[in-house]
This record gives structure tokens, sequence and C-alpha cells, in this order.
């Protein structure tokens, strides 16, 4: 399961509107080399299901990954942090054996 706090469905729900995103498109997210650490996070809006995506719903945010990123992302929770020390959306992510500085990579 991938997870979505309250804070992160406030703001999907507020980028959604702004970017007037049809209610058809669903999050995707997905793990990809690189960063310093030496696996990144990728998030973007999607419409197209893929065979072997595994698909979620929670807090009422319809969340899509591949499976191979899905092994990397079992029982994260996405998370938003605001404010003037927020860093944006943030995989708080259980699997993670070490984290880079600035959030965005990881490794296991």
């Amino acid at each position: 399961m991938i997870f979505v706090a309250e804070s992160a469905r406030e703001k999907i729900a507020e980028v959604r509107q702004k970017g007037a995103i049809s209610p058809d498109f669903f999050l995707r997210v997905r793990v990809t080399s690189g960063g310093c650490s030496g696996l990144s996070y990728k998030m973007d809006f999607d419409n197209e299901e893929k065979p072997n995506d595994q698909i979620f719903e929670d807090n009422g945010v319809k969340v899509v990954t591949d499976l191979k990123s899905f092994l990397y992302l079992f029982n994260t929770t996405l998370e938003f942090s605001g404010g003037l020390n927020g860093k944006g959306f943030v995989f708080n992510n259980p699997n993670a054996t070490r984290t880079c500085g600035c959030g965005e990579s990881f490794a296991v």
C-alpha cells in the first residue's frame, strides 16, 4: 500500500484545481535511478494504466505505480510540507536506509 497524508491530499486537490487537471487523471509515483543516494522519486499526473501497475486509493487519492517501483515504495506515505522551511511533497519511506540532505533521493 502507498498512503496519502491529509497534507498531501489537500495540496494535490489544490494543484488539480489550479492546473485544471481532469478527474480522469491519477497520481503516478515511481522510483528511478539517480540522485546523490542512488534512487529518486518521481511523481506526476497520468491517465493511462499499464499492465502490472499497482493501483491504490487512500484518503480519496488514486495512486498508481509500476511493480518495480512498488518494491521500493511499499508502506510509504506521501506527505506535503509547506511553510518557510517546507520541502514540498515528501515521501516518508520506511524502506529507505539512507537519504540525501535534500530529501529527494534515497537508498535501500
